[in-house]
């Protein structure tokens, strides 16, 4: 049975093919990452992560005391932190 999206799922199959071919190409040259190289990344993203949670907690806290508002600001920034800080991991892991 025809659905008229065969012929873009197989592009898009034919896509994902290549990229896996280029990938593996690619480790076959390079071959795997140096310890120190690898800790370092995992290091990177953590503080990556870290970073905007503490900003957050930091700036929610001087809000909070500012307008006493108990720990509305601090909440919610922390949140918007820790979602800055996963969506730049996550930019950063697809750019490596």
């Amino acid at each position: 049975m025809a659905t008229g999206k065969e012929p873009d799922d197989r592009g898009e199959l034919e896509d994902a093919i290549e990229r896996a071919r280029r990938r593996r190409e690619h480790w076959l040259r390079t071959g795997e990452w140096p310890l120190g190289r690898a800790l370092a990344m995992m290091s990177r993203f953590g503080w990556t992560i870290v970073g905007p949670i503490l900003l957050g907690a930091f700036v929610g806290r001087w809000l909070d005391r500012t307008f006493d508002t108990g720990v509305f600001w601090s909440a919610a920034l922390v949140f918007a932190g820790a979602a800055a800080g996963f969506w730049a991991v996550w930019k950063g892991m697809n750019s490596e």
